[in-house]
């Protein structure tokens, strides 16, 4: 595409994001149904929203290439993350959010953060003072949703990374992780009260905990009472490798509470990403599952060919799955460059927006993909364990967790696989 052109298609996408607020009172669809996911829902844009101001920026700037990218990345649904504030602020910023998505026939994607002790004290540590006043919190959540449609996400890393899991003393007589887990339940009881609201309690990502761990932490914490749960939030492991290991989460959770009467609450004995019974496991190369080779996760869909077989569908618990930045796949540092943990996971350099926001994704069991981390958001200031403040990735001091970052979100957007284009 030659200048000219370039800077006409910028002016003309630009221009749109700017009528955009005017615009939405007019745009609004059919009534909705009761149904909040289906393969025909389409999610909520915000014609704010940060990649929509950066857009705006680089036309000014005269950065016509990243000012495209920046448009065609505003077009697309994006997650809006709740992380602190009163009972009275969250209501009503929820409330706002369903409100003007309803007004459009759109449904918006939530993110409820703020659980008690989140993220063991590390980049996004925070949350409620006690559990006490979170459970008020969720209460004005929910409230603020009230009728109107609307999906959230429980807790990213909130079962994944328990209070337990932060290091040998964290929670020596088991106290606190009691209560994340009460917590959690009550998070999804309550939100799934509302009418019209589909809720999904975060899982991790397929290269975090086992499926029988994962699947039971997720029992435990309310699972039932939802629509199901999400996977790779914030993180970059392939879609497909994500589908794979919630497909043997949804059946080790069946096979652990409906299946054979032996199985029952045994959720650890499910084959997973890192171990099958149904494999050789004789030292032969391929003939034992390997997390860090799909191929050899034949060995775990054999095992769950052979004891959980085909459940009912409509007995399994659905997920969705965070492809916001996954369209490079996982990031891995060359080998021997870091000591200590690389933390693969903070800002890792090079990734691009994966596939677009949608509920129709023609995949078993996957109710949609979702843009949850919200793409250009940095995750906090990493480090990979190299004991300094600079990241050696960037050679800068990373910006703070939530802080809008526009390097990254132009690499995102300038290495979306599939390419990013404009969302009609």
């Amino acid at each position: 595409m030659n200048p000219r052109s370039l800077r006409r298609r910028a002016a003309v996408v630009v221009a749109t994001l700017t009528a955009g607020a005017a615009l939405t009172a007019t745009q609004a669809q059919a009534t909705p149904t009761q149904d909040v996911i289906t393969p025909a829902t389409k999610f909520y844009v915000d014609p704010h929203s940060k990649a929509a101001r950066q857009a705006l920026a680089d036309f000014a700037n005269g950065d016509t290439l990243n000012a495209v990218n920046m448009a065609e990345l505003a077009s697309w649904p994006q997650a809006e993350w709740f992380t602190e504030g009163t009972p009275d602020e969250v209501r009503g910023k929820v409330g706002t959010l369903v409100h003007r998505a309803r007004a459009v026939g759109r449904t918006p994607v939530l993110v409820a953060y703020n659980v008690p002790g989140r993220d063991c004290t590390q980049y996004s540590s925070g949350g409620a003072a006690s559990s006490a006043a979170y459970r008020q919190w969720i209460d004005a959540f929910a409230a603020g949703i009230g009728t109107g449609k609307a999906v959230v996400v429980v807790e990213p890393d909130g079962t994944a990374l328990l209070p337990k899991d932060c290091g040998p003393t964290a929670d020596p007589t088991g106290e606190l992780t009691a209560a994340r887990v009460a917590d959690l339940a009550y998070a999804v009881k309550t939100l799934k009260a509302r009418p019209r609201t589909a809720v999904y309690l975060d899982a991790g990502n397929v290269q975090w905990r086992p499926v029988g761990e994962i699947a039971q932490r997720l029992l435990d914490a309310g699972v039932r009472h939802s629509d199901g749960f999400a996977l790779n939030v914030s993180n970059t492991h392939p879609t497909d490798h994500n589908a794979r290991y919630g497909t043997w989460i949804a059946k080790c959770m069946w096979f652990a509470t409906e299946g054979p009467e032996e199985a029952r609450g045994h959720a650890e004995r499910c084959a997973d990403q890192y171990y099958s019974a149904a494999a050789p496991n004789d030292g032969t190369p391929g003939d034992a599952v390997s997390s860090a080779d799909p191929a050899t996760w034949r060995w775990t869909d054999a095992w769950y060919d052979q004891n959980v077989g085909t459940p009912p569908a409509d007995r399994l618990r659905h997920f969705v799955i965070d492809t916001s930045r996954n369209g490079q796949g996982a990031w891995t540092p060359e080998p021997g460059k870091y000591t200590g943990d690389p933390e693969a996971w903070c800002n890792a350099p090079g990734r691009g927006l994966g596939p677009r926001p949608t509920a129709d994704t023609g995949v078993p069991l996957v109710d949609a993909y979702l843009w949850i981390k919200v793409p250009g958001e940095s995750d906090g200031s990493c480090t990979r364990n190299t004991g300094g403040t600079v990241d050696p990735e960037y050679g800068i001091v990373d910006p703070p967790a939530g802080t809008w970052w526009p390097d990254q979100a132009h690499t995102l957007a300038r290495k979306a696989a599939p390419r990013l284009t404009f969302n009609h």
